[in-house]
């Protein structure tokens, strides 16, 4: 909650989810599927936990078959800290990860393509 000398500004957990959720899928190698993208926007996929102007955040987060864990785990953790920081002026404390499952959509579209390059 900030103060100002025209009154509070509270910013809702939910505006907060949204924004970090938002934030995350912003990052290469995130699933964006709709399904996931649903439940990460409706804030099932992010836990928020406000103490004073302490945020601490907890993403959970599915990642394309292919690419590296820890390097994109890394970037969404950035991402969120800054995004969250600069949108609502409060501090980022934590930014835990959770990766629920690797999507391999790219992997079977990838395998279709060169199907259809060897029929041609």
């Amino acid at each position: 909650m900030e103060n100002n000398n025209f009154g509070q500004v509270k910013i809702s957990n939910d505006v907060i989810a949204t924004i970090a959720g938002l934030a995350a899928l912003e990052v290469d190698g995130v699933e964006t599927t709709t399904t996931f993208t649903d439940k990460l926007l409706k804030n099932n996929g992010i836990k928020i936990q406000v103490e004073d102007e302490d945020v601490n955040l907890d993403v959970m987060v599915m990642i394309e078959y292919g690419t590296s864990i820890p390097d994109i785990a890394f970037k969404v953790q950035e991402n969120v800290k800054n995004t969250v920081e600069t949108m609502t002026g409060l501090k980022v404390s934590q930014v835990n990860i959770h990766v629920q499952g690797i999507s391999f959509k790219k992997e079977k579209a990838e395998k279709e393509e060169a199907k259809q390059a060897k029929k041609s």
